[in-house]
């Protein structure tokens, strides 16, 4: 391919998107071609973890700037290698990241506390009296829930505090000065507005009367909200230098709001219009479906969150996802090395997926419990990893995977049989994240714990850096119209137009052998609750 079109010639002039989103254990950096979002250039990456500390789970600001230089850094070395180009400016810019969480500043800008991630479950006593107050369920890792809990307990830096955001806010903020959030990241700060992008005043103003150890106003300490395809700045000399401390990327380009990562799985699955929703996979696991009419009550189990547009979307968010089944293939990965035959991470993941699809239905009366941490949906404050099983189990390495994969999917069938109780009709959803790799094996367990059909395309892998990649090809495309236009048109017209996907339909056998296995788990949470009280 030669002339305008080619890969080498969008990275030479620009003609690029690149979305960077904060995992929990990567961060990755997706570069497309603008004018065909659905074109992957190039990818970098960058492996981190969290830490507990002082009881508290966190990441230090250091490691956020020194891995997304290290991501950028390897992002330029796969563009150098696979078309043979320096990276010197990009079209079009998008920061996303784990969602929710807290990240409190002075007025001069300094960390007041370590930052508090999503996966924290001691907010326990703010999330109930808000929930109570404002009639909505505020989960416990949503960014009020933190902040008041800190005023409850008279933390001392809450009398400094001056600004809150989310860690795709903070860095979008340093890399464009623009204090700014997308409504689908501040959908899990604060309630948003029915038909509006913006927080719900009614219960700004029923947060603010409480009184909270003399804060400032929410408006005031919270980022302001935006739409998809809205101007939300763009990369400054100061933020360029931040992502490429070499000197070689240059500023300018165009910042779409940043998002969270559920936002960029929407994106990433085309899955922003009423009867749609996604699943993603990872260090946690969530559920996406967006809504055609509000629920009729309040579940613990439900988050109300919105699309990157502003639609409103159930969440069922699981604290754990594929962390423990990592554990084991790391594991056996090890007995193949120590025995001679090495294989690479993937390969262990394909070799023990696969055989899974020879266990039994309900997994042989054998139960994983991923759970690394706490677990709210089902009323669990810490993690205990566990497998258990009955003396009349049948214990292989097939019932063994099958037992962890349908682990990984268990709480949130949980959440999702209340959705289905709500009357909410699907119409489509699909899935993504690395576990979704290996063709065919979590994707149709997937099918049996929701009963309907699975859809994984393409991009499945990508995931959430293309999803934000997308994003800001989107505002590119507003600001060169004039117009932001419909994300669900968008994605329609020109992401997904030529989108392969492939549809996994629910097997009767494997539905009604999850459910078995479900009856089971659900009976075992007592089980893991004595392990968290005993251990």
């Amino acid at each position: 391919m030669t002339g305008e079109s080619s890969p080498a010639e969008a990275v030479r002039t620009g003609r690029t998107s690149l979305g960077i989103e904060f995992g929990s254990t990567r961060i990755k950096a997706c570069l497309v071609d603008a004018d065909a979002p659905a074109t992957v250039l190039g990818v970098g990456s960058h492996a981190w973890e969290n830490r507990l500390e002082d009881g508290l789970w966190t990441y230090s600001l250091d490691a956020v700037w020194a891995g997304v230089q290290a991501a950028f850094a390897d992002l330029a070395a796969d563009l150098r290698d696979r078309h043979g180009v320096t990276l010197e400016t990009i079209g079009a810019l998008g920061i996303s990241a784990m969602m929710h969480g807290y990240l409190a500043f002075d007025a001069s800008g300094e960390l007041l506390v370590p930052f508090r991630t999503w996966r924290n479950t001691n907010t326990g006593p703010a999330a109930e009296e808000l929930s109570d107050l404002f009639d909505v369920n505020i989960p416990l890792r949503w960014s009020v829930a933190h902040l008041r809990q800190a005023v409850l307990d008279h933390e001392p830096h809450v009398a400094h505090v001056a600004s809150v955001t989310t860690l795709a806010g903070y860095v979008h903020e340093r890399l464009t000065g623009r204090r700014v959030l997308g409504v689908g990241d501040a959908s899990g700060m604060f309630p948003i507005a029915a038909g509006a992008p913006d927080y719900d005043e009614a219960l700004v103003a029923r947060f603010d009367a409480l009184a909270p150890g003399g804060i400032p106003p929410l408006r005031d300490l919270f980022p302001a909200v935006l739409p998809a395809g809205a101007d939300a700045g763009a990369l400054t000399a100061e933020g360029a230098a931040l992502l490429d401390p070499a000197g070689t990327l240059r500023p300018g380009a165009v910042a779409c709001p940043p998002e969270g990562d559920a936002g960029t799985g929407m994106v990433a699955t085309n899955a922003v219009s009423p009867r749609t929703g996604n699943v993603s996979a990872g260090t946690s696991i969530f559920a996406m479906v967006v809504l055609e009419r509000p629920l009729t009550e309040r579940h613990h189990e439900l988050d109300l969150v919105t699309t990157p547009s502003g639609d409103a979307v159930a969440m069922v968010h699981c604290n754990n996802g594929a962390s423990e089944l990592g554990a084991w293939a790391a594991l056996f990965g090890r007995f193949a090395e120590a025995s001679g035959s090495p294989l690479d991470p993937d390969a262990v993941f394909d070799v023990l997926l696969r055989e899974a699809l020879s266990g039994a239905a309900d997994a042989g009366g054998l139960l994983g419990y991923n759970h690394l941490a706490g677990e709210p949906i089902a009323g669990l404050t810490a993690g205990r990893p566990l497998f258990v099983r009955t003396p009349d189990s049948t214990l292989d390495l097939a019932n063994l995977m099958r037992a962890q994969v349908y682990g990984v999917f268990a709480i949130l069938a949980l959440g999702m049989r209340v959705l289905s109780a709500e009357g909410v009709a699907i119409d489509r959803m699909f899935a993504h994240g690395g576990l979704f790799r290996t063709a065919g094996v979590a994707q149709r367990f997937l099918a049996a714990a929701l009963a309907a059909p699975v859809a994984v395309g393409e991009t499945a892998s990508e995931g959430g850096p293309w999803g934000m990649a997308v994003l800001a090809a989107f505002r590119r495309a507003a600001a060169a119209a004039g117009t932001a236009g419909g994300l669900d048109a968008y994605l329609d017209d020109v992401v997904f137009a030529d989108a392969v996907a492939s549809v996994a339909d629910p097997a009767p056998g494997d539905v009604a052998g999850f459910a078995a296995y479900l009856d089971r788990y659900r009976a075992g949470l007592a089980v893991e609750a004595a392990a968290i009280t005993a251990l």
